[in-house]
């Protein structure tokens, strides 16, 4: 009997030796090398709301999740048609749901099977992104954040659930239509890593969480600050990676994003709100990424980390330098891009 040969896992997850980075190589997209000479650099194709993929939501895959006006409604296999915010499995993950890593040596390299979950929050207006939505609204998606986080963070294989978006061709957007995605998988990104161990140091050397420390000098300076309310700072940070770069972070010393209560998710809410409608009314809709920067869910302990949120406008494009020293240059002080969002 001839066994068929085994299936090609779509997605692997590739080690570089010398920087430590994980890279995913999406495998399954199946791009041949000639599609990318042909390929236009163009701004995201203006699909119709009729034939935009997420408002015919019932042609995507099953829902795990589905808000109207800020409560949870049953999930069916039909998804109503008053529904406000969905999650649903992405059709063209990155990351594959299996129980198998698959690690294995290919002479110095280190392989494995790109194992996890990759999901899309989606919001019901095609056109309306969440800078121009109310607080109520910003927290159902928040909300779908967290039900979604604590639901990922108990399978076996995941160790760290990314949680991120992007809005306009320019920060990396497929779509139109606002949606943001959720990653569940086995490593913890190298950005985070590198956050953890000094955040760590640092606690170890003064009995102090960084975070809480930079917050206190910020709430006394002012200069930085571009809103605040009972909970959450919104700062443009002291060394910020771009123009008008802005974290959001908790005011108290708060380790764990998933642990936030209703109240936190309310002015967190607001926060957020506040921040993405001062982008879109001060720098004419830009394009920008956001991403929770939160310990991995793993089984340590990290009570020394401080979760937060970052927003990356797309004000410039990283040329030789930047991507070569791995040092930005943002052309404005983050005490004049704080100074201009606070008069929005």
């Amino acid at each position: 009997m001839i066994k068929k040969p085994k299936k090609k896992f779509p997605s692997e997850l590739r080690l570089d030796v010398v920087s430590g980075d994980w890279v995913v190589i999406a495998t399954g997209r199946a791009k041949r090398p000639e599609m990318f000479k042909s390929e236009r650099r163009r701004k995201i194709e203006e699909l119709p709301e009729g034939k935009c993929p997420f408002c015919q939501i019932e042609t995507q895959e099953k829902p795990l999740l589905i808000f109207f006006r800020g409560n949870r409604i049953p999930i069916t296999k039909k998804i109503p048609k008053n529904w406000t915010t969905v999650v649903i499995p992405n059709k063209y993950p990155a990351f594959i749901s299996d129980r198998s890593l698959n690690a294995k040596m290919e002479g110095p390299y280190q392989i494995m099977n790109a194992v996890g979950l990759h999901e899309l929050v989606v919001t019901r207006d095609h056109q309306k992104s969440l800078g121009q939505f109310d607080t109520r609204q910003v927290k159902e998606v928040i909300d779908a954040y967290q039900s979604r986080y604590l639901n990922l963070m108990k399978e076996p294989q995941v160790h760290y659930v990314s949680i991120f978006h992007n809005h306009g061709a320019g920060a990396g957007a497929s779509q139109v239509h606002p949606h943001s995605q959720i990653a569940a998988v086995p490593l913890i990104d190298a950005d985070l890593r590198k956050a953890l161990s000094n955040s760590q140091k640092y606690f170890e050397n003064y009995q102090e969480c960084v975070y809480c420390q930079m917050n206190d000098w910020e709430m006394k300076r002012k200069k930085r600050i571009v809103f605040e309310n009972r909970d959450f700072l919104v700062i443009c940070p002291f060394a910020s990676k771009a123009a008008f770069e802005i974290i959001i972070s908790p005011k108290k010393h708060l380790a764990y994003f998933e642990k936030i209560t209703e109240r936190e998710k309310l002015y967190l809410s607001e926060a957020f709100k506040v921040a993405l409608s001062k982008l879109y009314k001060s720098l004419n809709d830009p394009a920008y990424n956001f991403y929770l920067h939160t310990p991995p869910c793993d089984g340590k302990n990290y009570d020394f980390y401080h979760w937060h949120w970052t927003i990356l406008p797309k004000t410039a494009t990283w040329a030789g330098f930047e991507l070569g020293a791995r040092m930005e240059i943002s052309t404005i002080e983050p005490e004049k891009a704080a100074e201009y969002l606070r008069k929005k």
